[in-house]
């Protein structure tokens, strides 16, 4: 598990003791890769990268272990079409034709799991629909990322993939919005977005607990942080639609509910929480090791 999420998500590391998991911080010192990012990085709060390098070499020095990557390779978005085919389905059934489908965006599974229908008839001509991807400004892929061959893990385990990234190298500050703190973005989304099917845009985290809490006051749901950035981005069209008077059918992903999320929640109520976005310095040096 991502050491800063472990730390900042106690409770989901509680839930999986409960049902007898060895919960592990990474980086750790139980691997070399970890041992290696450890040292470059001491005091690291780790990365979805990093747990990922960690967890493909765990696997293959273990017997009858084995890791199926859960981010960014094209494959997962395949097994989250569900989400769409499920949502086009409801869509169809009671005469909805969104205008504008809105996820948000880490390494991508999630938005491409819901937008996968709906895009597959856009590139048809069959629809006009406007397609949004949220990330957080702390890990920008899409908005200040470079398209180029990268590694989907810190240690460069994984195969080279041609992806909007910010580096395979870089560790994001530690946003609350664990699930989105990737450094790359699916290949798939990432070809849709250089092809200009895709948009994308970037909020900081204050931003987005502002509209999580304004979201469970109105409609009784804590959303997760990661969710949170859809319904910002869902909220920011709605207001400009007030504003421009055209109207539109604003359809979004809430990916995940945020009770075990409160310690962040407790952060923003009570002003801690703070804002962080790479300098362009700070992400030059993760596309130095890129490839072109």
């Amino acid at each position: 598990m991502v050491k800063i999420s472990s730390e900042q998500k106690p409770y989901r590391k509680t839930a999986m003791e409960t049902y007898n998991a060895t919960v592990i911080p990474s980086p750790s010192e139980t691997t070399e890769s970890g041992r290696r990012i450890l040292a470059e990085n001491p005091g690291t709060g780790g990365s979805l990268g990093c747990a990922i390098s960690e967890a493909i070499e765990t696997a293959m020095k273990t017997d009858n272990a084995r890791y199926v990557l859960g981010s960014v390779l094209n494959h997962v978005l395949l097994h989250q079409s569900i989400i769409g085919q499920e949502t086009k389905t409801a869509c169809d059934m009671y005469g909805i034709e969104p205008d504008v489908i809105i996820g948000c965006a880490g390494g991508g599974s999630n938005l491409g799991g819901l937008i996968s229908p709906f895009m597959a008839d856009k590139i048809r001509g069959k629809n006009n629909i406007e397609f949004i991807a949220a990330e957080p400004a702390s890990c920008p892929s899409l908005t200040r990322g470079r398209y180029a061959y990268d590694f989907g893990d810190t240690a460069k385990s994984t195969p080279l993939m041609r992806m909007y990234t910010v580096g395979s190298g870089y560790i994001p500050s530690p946003n609350h919005a664990g699930g989105l703190r990737f450094h790359g973005m699916s290949p798939i989304l990432s070809k849709l977005y250089h092809d200009g099917y895709i948009k994308g845009v970037s909020y900081y985290q204050n931003d987005v607990f502002e509209t999580a809490v304004r979201f469970a006051r109105c409609e009784g749901i804590l959303p997760a942080p990661e969710s949170s950035h859809a319904i910002k981005a869902a909220i920011d069209e709605a207001l400009m639609c007030r504003e421009t008077g055209v109207g539109k059918t604003i359809l979004f992903g809430l990916s995940g509910t945020g009770y075990f999320d409160l310690a962040a929640y407790g952060s923003y109520n009570s002003g801690n929480m703070t804002d962080s976005a790479p300098t362009d310095e700070e992400l030059e040096k993760g596309f130095a090791t890129l490839m072109a």
